[in-house]
């Protein structure tokens, strides 16, 4: 190991970003996540993201514990120590380090000081050497250097390692053995850190109490709550990276939930399909019948299934699809993510189509906005997509607890009774009684005699009778963009955040964005730049988002993909000059962080000649 050198070394509490590089398949994910969540038992928040390989085993993979006393949910970006596990990605991971931050790894054998930065402080551990005079099984040797490492940092970082034992106690309940192997290794490594290494290091957990009442979930588990507590109770899908939890926990949440409590029946149906073509046409004939249904896929899911979305579109039957974003085009990065679908889910399927679209930012509005989708979808009548993506959807978060409030009910929308079809009222099933282009619907077997109407997918008149005739399929083109428009003022409204200081310049976001756009914005701020910003939740774009862009010379649009397909859809939708849109675009798979963010903007103003606050005042 080299000698140490002279440094100023980085000195923080409870603010700093710990990365560990691994190989996948080598059991490291749950002592990494064991590390987070020991911090969050000391009361303080972390924001985590697992970046891994779409193969099974073998490729590098890492996984980032960003401890953030002040709550901060987004990547910060940059590394502030470093858990080097992994000698393929060795060269890459140090050059990741901060100045002045730590390097952790595996000393048996020994690395030649070349491979070193002498801007970081070394830490070098026999990991290897401890596991094999421990142990002789080569698994356990394997996994078990992954708890002796958390060890080594609960002594490097000055943590309660008691936090940690009963974390371990609660992952092995029932298996004492495993309790008290884990346990072993644990204080191996805290042992050896202790006895032969300067503990702690200038990067330390302190003890708080910021955590409060909010619960660390992943998107996936907590929008297939939002679907049960929705009322969703027919799923169809195929499984797809990175959307299949969301099938697997409705499955484990319907089974706790949905099970009749007298006869123990299951008052749900889950169908993995034979494709995800196959899987949009259960959903679609489940809402047909009545039923509240959903799919679970990504980009390439949403490909296959654009026939049938434009039957529901068209004939005007509800559905509800979670579309968890992931790199493309084609098979792209299965197990990377982007905001890359928006254009391919809101004019999904061919011919004159345009869909509803929900952005949720974490998962506690992925379990809120799944609930509304279902409601959405049986009030206007259409297919409704969640669209989140593979960081918020399978990295937990730290974010509020779900709440729902017992007296909702669920909103059917326009469902004709029988009693109303006895009673003679006048029932056309495409035809727009109220002006907001939603028709009424019946459905199946409502009446004996009075309801029935055709569905089609092919032209039809407001009675559902089957025409070509040019005037009657363009008033119901006409019918369907009124209906589009009456969904602009039901869908989640855009959230807007001033600048403390009246400025000429906006900034749009959406999604998994928001985390590290706060931050951004906040550091902008202390540079003297403000920048106004609007949150957009829903496509349809309501009236507020206009406004907002009207209201600035300038507007970044921040997204997560290269063609900057939100500001595409402004253009094209809200009819502005594309010049006053100005994209500011992350896409290479990883979450966008905070720094990039910041440094974009700030780059792109003063390309504008913008003049920070503090140096035009001095």
């Amino acid at each position: 190991m080299p000698q140490p050198l002279e440094r100023t070394a980085l000195e923080k509490t409870n603010d700093f970003v710990v990365k560990f590089a691994n190989v996948n398949g080598s059991g490291s994910a749950s002592a990494n996540q064991l590390f987070a969540k020991a911090v969050l038992r000391m009361g303080v928040p972390v924001a985590s993201r697992n970046i891994f390989p779409s193969n099974i085993q073998g490729l590098p993979t890492w996984y980032e514990v960003r401890v953030s006393g002040a709550g901060h949910r987004g990547r910060r970006g940059g590394v502030d120590l470093m858990v080097a596990m992994n000698p393929q990605t060795w060269d890459r991971d140090v050059a990741e380090v901060e100045p002045g931050g730590y390097l952790l790894y595996d000393s048996t054998k020994p690395m030649p000081i070349t491979r070193f930065r002498d801007d970081v402080t070394v830490i070098g551990v026999p990991l290897t050497a401890i596991c094999n005079a421990e142990y002789a099984d080569p698994r356990q040797r394997q996994l078990f250097k992954n708890i002796l490492y958390v060890g080594v940092l609960s002594a490097l970082l000055d943590m309660d390692v008691a936090e940690i034992e009963t974390l371990l106690g609660e992952q092995f309940k029932g298996k004492e053995k495993l309790i008290a192997a884990n346990v072993h290794a644990l204080h191996l490594g805290r042992d050896h850190a202790l006895k032969h290494l300067a503990c702690p290091i200038g990067l330390r957990v302190r003890r708080a109490d910021a955590v409060g009442d909010r619960i660390f979930v992943d998107g996936n588990n907590a929008a297939a709550l939002g679907l049960v507590y929705g009322g969703a109770t027919v799923a169809a899908w195929y499984p797809i990276t990175p959307s299949t939890s969301v099938a697997e926990a409705f499955a484990r949440h319907c089974k706790a939930l949905r099970h009749d409590p007298e006869t123990g029946k299951a008052r749900y149906a889950i169908v993995q399909a034979e494709d995800e073509l196959a899987a949009i046409g259960m959903v679609i004939g489940a809402a047909w019948n009545g039923a509240r249904s959903f799919t679970a896929t990504s980009g390439p899911g949403i490909s296959l299934m654009q026939e049938f979305l434009g039957l529901a579109y068209f004939a005007e039957i509800p559905a509800v699809l979670i579309d968890v974003q992931r790199g493309g085009p084609s098979t792209g990065m299965p197990t990377r993510t982007q905001q890359s679908d928006l254009l391919l889910a809101a004019y999904a399927s061919h011919g004159d189509t345009k869909h509803v679209l929900l952005f949720p930012e974490d998962p506690r509005e992925c379990f809120e906005f799944s609930a509304t989708a279902l409601d959405l979808a049986d009030r206007l009548q259409t297919p409704v997509f969640v669209m989140t993506d593979l960081d918020i959807g399978m990295n937990e978060w730290l974010c509020e607890p779900f709440a729902w409030d017992d007296s909702r009910r669920m909103d059917r929308g326009k469902v004709m009774t029988a009693e109303e079809l006895e009673a003679g009222k006048d029932f056309g099933r495409y035809k727009d009684v109220d002006g907001d282009g939603i028709p009424y619907r019946t459905y199946p077997g409502t009446h004996a005699t009075r309801g029935a109407f055709f569905t089609r997918g092919t032209s039809k008149d407001p009675y559902a009778r089957y025409t070509e005739e040019g005037a009657v399929y363009v008033d119901n083109m006409q019918r369907l963009l009124r209906k589009f428009a009456t969904a602009a003022t039901l869908v989640p409204p855009a959230i807007q955040r001033m600048a403390k200081q009246g400025t000429r310049f906006g900034l749009i976001h959406y999604g998994s964005t928001a985390p590290a756009m706060q931050e951004a914005l906040e550091a902008l701020e202390g540079q003297g730049l403000s920048v106004d910003s609007l949150r957009v939740r829903a496509f349809p774009f309501g009236e507020e988002v206009i406004e907002f862009i009207e209201r600035h010379d300038t507007v970044f649009v921040v997204e997560q993909n290269r063609d900057a397909q939100l500001r595409t859809l402004l253009v094209t939708e809200c009819a502005i000059d594309p010049a006053k849109l100005m994209p500011v675009l992350h896409y290479d798979g990883t979450p966008i962080t905070a720094r990039f963010i910041a440094g974009t903007i700030a780059e792109k103003l003063s390309a504008l000649n913008v003049v920070p606050l503090r140096k035009a005042m001095s």
